[in-house]
């Protein structure tokens, strides 16, 4: 596995003293940053942060390989019912390791409806055969409307095809006891898988909900596994100026210090692209809160915003190269595609297409991402690359475990806990008590009340 941080473009040498860190500050500041260091892994030793312990999970992966083994001539169709970090990290792993066009010639095919969109829902059911689809219904708690209410949808279904032998094409992963999952598991049985107590949503990837769909699909998870391993030793470095992790977490808030409040992630690979939306929840939900671990106020946090080169070159870059300086952007390069043919220039009478002719569209696509960090750079726009060899198994659970581990060190640095998510909790609560969830009914007056009082403006 080769994945390679370069933080030349943050520096003040490349981008001036306004903008730019220094790299002898940077030293001094990761040499006293021990302490950050310890309060992590004495959390890993202590249990209190799972997901660091994830990759080294053999039997997880020998479980997850012989259950899949032992259905995939059962389905010929999978549904993946969750939402937030249920799919996020599910949908990236599918969409970065198999083909965009996975669905049209092979089995199972994938779906991960991660809305309650009726009509995106419903537009599912032509495309399978529910008797030979399997639910994979994913939630802690059981009882997230949003994947409980897609459950229900699906099980007017399930119910008209296999009456009360429903549970046969239903999967649980839900939490090691309690939830209302397992009170269904209770009453049927249904086949579960746990995600840890100690292992939040969004840092669960490499758990059953992750492992499960990309086994399915084919997708070597125990690669998966290894590159996450790889990467383990790397973000464990106690040289913290020496560890991506942490210097990736340092720049970023030593940004936000200078007004960087966003950070764009812009990978230069199709494959890529939904990591960028998983790295989005990642490091939104786990940074952005009002209060530090001393209860002052704070009102913390760095927008992440997600890009696609070169596509967004023509939509978004323009904004970041002239528009507010108040961004840092971190790209994702890939060193060596899978199909990399040259081209030839098949009309001679345009000589204006003969600088392409030799040339492949990936170092047309790594030039274009270097034009745009030059643009940046010439800017004083900070700037730096998380640069892949190629993009694999082993290489994708790296980038997403030091992602992980990077947000582990942002919170620390932050003074912070980047394992709640309070603003999120504060939503799924009024959504019950609009929606009428027993024992929500104070909650529903109040929310009422403070509507009505509201002046309300409509233009019709």
């Amino acid at each position: 596995m080769d994945i390679r941080l370069d933080y030349s473009n943050v520096l003040d040498t490349s981008i001036g003293n306004e903008h730019g860190l220094n790299l002898q500050e940077l030293q001094s500041m990761a040499a006293a940053a021990a302490p950050y260091h310890e309060a992590l892994q004495q959390k890993r030793a202590d249990g209190t942060l799972g997901f660091f312990d994830l990759p080294h999970d053999e039997t997880l992966v020998n479980e997850v390989n012989k259950y899949t083994g032992s259905i995939r001539e059962r389905f010929d169709a999978y549904v993946h019912i969750g939402i937030g970090g249920s799919s996020l990290g599910p949908i990236a792993l599918h969409t970065s390791l198999n083909s965009a066009y996975y669905n049209m010639d092979r089995q199972p095919a994938m779906f991960f409806p991660d809305n309650v969109d009726p009509d995106w829902l419903d537009e599912i059911l032509p495309h399978i055969n529910v008797k030979k689809t399997l639910f994979h219904v994913v939630s802690k708690s059981g009882g997230t409307a949003e994947t409980a209410s897609t459950l229900l949808y699906f099980m007017e279904h399930l119910k008209k095809a296999l009456g009360e032998n429903f549970y046969r094409n239903l999967l649980f992963t839900t939490d090691p006891h309690a939830g209302l999952l397992n009170q269904i598991a209770n009453e049927n049985p249904i086949k579960c898988f746990r995600i840890p107590q100690n292992v939040g949503g969004r840092f669960s990837v490499f758990t059953a909900l992750g492992l499960i769909p990309a086994a399915l699909s084919g997708i070597d998870i125990a690669a998966l596994m290894r590159g996450a391993r790889k990467m383990d030793a790397l973000t464990g470095r106690e040289d913290l100026f020496d560890n991506p992790a942490f210097m990736y977490a340092l720049i970023h808030t030593e940004m936000m210090k200078r007004g960087k409040n966003i950070s764009v992630m812009m990978p230069y690979s199709n494959k890529l692209r939904d990591v960028a939306d998983w790295y989005r929840q990642l490091w939104a939900e786990s940074l952005g809160k009002r209060f530090d671990r001393n209860g002052k106020r704070v009102d913390v946090g760095q927008t992440p915003v997600k890009a696609l080169g070169a596509t967004d070159q023509h939509s978004q870059v323009q904004l970041y190269v002239e528009g507010p300086n108040d961004k840092i952007t971190t790209f994702l390069e890939v060193g060596h595609f899978k199909h990399n043919t040259p081209l030839e220039n098949h009309f001679p009478y345009i000589a204006d297409f003969d600088y392409l002719a030799g040339k492949s569209l990936g170092q047309l696509l790594n030039t274009e991402k270097s034009a745009t960090e030059l643009a940046l750079t010439n800017n004083r726009r900070p700037n730096l690359t998380l640069k892949l060899e190629k993009v694999d198994a082993e290489h994708v659970g790296g980038l997403l475990y030091l992602l992980e581990v990077a947000t582990a060190y942002a919170g620390e640095l932050l003074n912070i806990n980047a394992f709640d998510q309070p603003g999120v909790e504060e939503g799924k609560i009024a959504t019950y008590a609009l929606m009428g969830r027993k024992g929500y009914e104070k909650k529903k007056a109040e929310i009422e009340k403070a509507l009505q009082a509201r002046p309300v403006h409509v233009i019709k």
